[in-house]
């Protein structure tokens, strides 16, 4: 008996539930359990999707399929097709392209629910044990977490694949098998034929075990999570300009605390904004943090990078890292939206003449009350901007005349203050 309803109780009030459906066994099971128990129980609309990859031809067929099922069922249906990037893995990128595509396809508050049983959780978990992984990597996969603007669960991580294939037999369901699953080139199909049929006949419960065991990890790294966070909140302190509200810590604080608790706190961190680094890459966090004071040291990761200025530590992704471009500003008395750069507006009296944004090149100077004509870059200094910034700091002209300088009310010309919206890379949080 494969009990649902209790374990999806806390979500019976969510928007709607949204079966991620490839068509094999262990989705069709769900879609199968699911749709049977909104017959009998008053629970939130249901839907699926396909993710079509186009590897193979024989994947060709497989849309039609879970149309078929979906029509007898019930069930709206939701095709995606999606490209797979190039890469080293097959096996990883087609994942990527997969969740990217449901990330996307969720609405907000619905809740995702995929197939993955008991034996696909211990797999994970010996797979990521033979790759050296850590605490994180062992605790295998979450039975939920956030995705998109809704919710990802895995219902039946303590369900054998026995149980599921006695449940389809006996409703008389048809499934499609992957060709691919039988070629034992790729890792986890390695461990799947030739692997664990070994450990199963020594060790009849290995599978139970294993996954026994990822949660017994998911259980610790939760303890981890919670010491990250009282480090955290220490290293979140204001980093000093109001109108720079990006992600970034106290490296005094982090300095403070063991190696080992500077890397679980980084890694609780990062993990909301990218791929995780292997153990390999974390010497790029040591030379960032052991860097001379004079340098821009810099620690690029997969979908963006640590830098490191006034002593403490910033995120940038996005259009944080592509140049801005300069452009004329034809009516200031309007907002002034700068690609890839936030937005601009004037306040107090608008200066006359043609006006243009720029940025810095080198060699640019103003007038300073009091105190003569001055170079940009040491008053820069003075205030303490971060590097970083100051090649996205917008600098309005008229003509050749530098009349001010974003945000910095000490550096304008005139009775005027101009004021930027920065960027974000909040759209960077994964």
């Amino acid at each position: 008996m494969i009990d649902l309803q209790s374990k999806l109780s806390p979500w019976r009030h969510a928007p709607s539930w949204c079966v991620a459906l490839s068509g094999g066994l262990d989705s069709t099971v769900l879609l199968h359990l699911l749709a049977s128990l909104s017959r009998q129980h008053p629970l939130p609309p249901l839907r699926a999707i396909h993710i079509h990859h186009g590897l193979q031809a024989a994947a060709d067929a497989w849309p039609a399929h879970c149309q078929r099922l979906c029509d007898d069922l019930g069930v709206d249906l939701q095709i995606i097709h999606v490209k797979v990037a190039p890469g080293a893995s097959l096996e990883q990128g087609a994942r990527d392209a997969r969740y990217a595509a449901f990330a996307e396809a969720l609405r907000p508050g619905e809740v995702l629910l995929t197939g993955q049983h008991r034996e696909d959780q211990a797999e994970t978990l010996l797979f990521r044990l033979l790759r050296g992984a850590g605490v994180r990597g062992l605790a295998a996969m979450p039975a939920q977490r956030a995705l998109g603007q809704g919710l990802l669960l895995r219902p039946l991580l303590d369900v054998s694949r026995e149980a599921l294939e006695r449940y389809a037999h006996a409703q008389q369901l048809v499934w499609v098998e992957d060709p691919s699953n039988g070629e034992t080139q790729y890792s986890r199909n390695y461990l799947r034929h030739a692997v664990f049929p070994v450990l199963r006949q020594r060790w009849p419960q290995a599978a139970q075990s294993l996954a026994r065991t990822a949660e017994h990890l998911s259980e610790a790294q939760g303890l981890l999570d919670e010491l990250a966070l009282e480090d955290l909140h220490q290293a979140c302190t204001p980093c000093g300009f109001d109108w720079l509200p990006l992600a970034s810590l106290d490296l005094s604080v982090l300095r403070g605390l063991s190696p080992a608790r500077q890397r679980n706190a980084l890694q609780y961190w990062l993990a909301q904004r990218t791929r995780l680094p292997d153990t390999r890459h974390w010497a790029g966090w040591e030379d960032l943090r052991d860097a001379s004071g004079d340098g821009r040291p810099c620690w690029r990761l997969a979908d963006g990078e640590l830098q490191r200025a006034n002593e403490r530590i910033w995120w940038l992704a996005d259009d944080w890292l592509k140049a801005p471009v300069g452009q004329d500003w034809d009516d200031p008395a309007q907002r002034l939206t700068l690609p890839g750069n936030g937005t601009l507006h004037l306040s107090g009296m608008m200066p006359q003449g043609p006006l243009r944004v720029a940025y810095r090149q080198g060699g640019e100077s103003l007038q300073v009350a009091g105190r003569g004509r001055r170079d940009l870059k040491r008053l820069l200094n003075e205030l303490q901007v971060p590097a970083f910034v100051r090649c996205r700091l917008p600098l309005l002209y008229r003509g050749e005349q530098l009349l001010a300088v974003a945000n910095l009310p000490e550096l304008s010309q005139g009775p005027w203050q101009l004021h930027w919206c920065i960027p974000t890379s909040a759209q960077g949080l994964r």
